[in-house]
């Protein structure tokens, strides 16, 4: 098995009477990790909400007659929690009646799990995120060269579990995986009048990473008003799809305030929705995928260390530009990602001036892993 970055960490927090809230994309490994926790420990209760008992049970919920259906446990798992009514609420309830059981809840929609929890479970929580597997995690599995030489796999085919424990059948999986669970949640969502407008909405995206993207624009290309254009991607960042980058702005002239860039979590996500496999030696896309991947890891790293910086990018109106700032307790860790390790990067003089307390780095092939790892 290959061990999460934040296995330990939840792991730590067993014991605590917070509830731990677990968010991730369907299939990214919230199951596997957490029953890998579970085995090691004794009088547990994994309840799965898909099941139309535990469902029964939560809408008649009380705190008397949930302690009397999960018995003489220490530790309670309740796997998709967003499915359930009012789990916030009956969550808080369970915590201010001072149960003696730890719970652990799990959901696969941001939105739909942290609406329901974030007002209720304040101060009442611990709340992580999974992603994908990292560079990290893989390269602890392996080594970091191991993982370095499989780069132009990660690039194509992605990192989520299923994938990366599946060498040699990654097209059919990824198909499937896209297919089959990565729309679930973006389809049952609640009031999505036209599915078939949000796939649309991927594939045009999927084509843009890396580029700035303008709502308007979408709306003409797919027929859509910008506010609808607007939820839909929120509903994507709420699945954990995509993840969007603002642009960074102080009002300087010419300075871009508005500007939007996304990025997918996952290279083969991306890959699968225009059915694009190609070898990384023909690809002209690679400056967008390598800009992708490096992104992303970043991302990961930053959330799974708690390093509490917030991404952006920089562009002015005559295309002077910083590919991603990482603004951590106002520092400005600055970043050009360049696939060809020969490529010209230099900062432009415009944002050094006017941003002094900045840190200029360039990240290529063959010095990425000293900045994500």
């Amino acid at each position: 098995m290959i061990l999460r970055y934040i296995h330990d960490i939840i792991q730590q927090r067993l014991g605590d009477k917070k509830i731990v809230v677990l968010l991730g994309a369907r299939q990214v490994g919230k199951t596997s990790m957490l029953k890998n926790i579970v085995a090691q420990k004794e009088n547990t209760v994994w309840l799965n909400a898909d099941n139309a008992v535990i469902q029964t049970l939560f809408e008649n919920f009380s705190v008397a007659s949930f302690t009397s259906f999960v018995g003489n446990t220490k530790l309670v798992v309740i796997d998709e929690a967003q499915q359930l009514p009012d789990i916030g609420i009956k969550l808080k309830q369970l915590y201010d009646e001072g149960v003696v059981f730890q719970i652990i809840v799990t959901g696969s929609s941001a939105f739909e799990l942290k609406n329901k929890t974030n007002e209720p479970l304040t101060g009442r929580k611990w709340e992580y995120h999974l992603y994908p597997f990292s560079f990290t995690e893989l390269a602890k599995n392996s080594s970091v060269p191991n993982e370095v030489q499989a780069l132009e796999t990660r690039l194509l085919f992605g990192s989520y579990p299923e994938i990366v424990t599946n060498a040699g059948d990654e097209k059919e999986r990824l198909q499937t995986l896209t297919d089959s669970y990565l729309y679930k949640d973006v389809l049952m969502w609640q009031g999505l009048q036209k599915p078939e407008k949000i796939i649309q909405l991927l594939k045009v995206l999927a084509l843009q990473i890396g580029s700035e993207v303008n709502y308007s624009e979408l709306g003409k290309q797919l027929q859509l008003s910008n506010d609808t254009i607007e939820k839909y991607i929120t509903i994507l960042e709420q699945t954990f799809v995509i993840f969007r980058l603002p642009s960074y702005s102080t009002n300087l002239k010419k300075e871009l305030t508005k500007g939007k860039k996304i990025y997918f979590f996952d290279n083969g996500i991306r890959n699968a929705l225009i059915g694009d496999y190609r070898p990384v030696i023909i690809r002209q896309d690679i400056g967008a995928l390598w800009e992708n991947y490096i992104i992303s890891e970043l991302w990961k790293k930053n959330n799974y260390k708690n390093e509490h910086g917030t991404f952006y990018f920089w562009r002015t109106a005559d295309q002077q530009e910083v590919d991603l700032i990482i603004d951590k307790n106002g520092t400005l860790h600055t970043y050009e990602i360049k696939w060809n390790p020969k490529a010209k990067a230099r900062l432009s003089k415009t944002f050094s001036n006017n941003y002094p307390n900045y840190e200029f780095k360039v990240i290529h092939k063959e010095n990425y892993w000293e900045y994500i790892n």
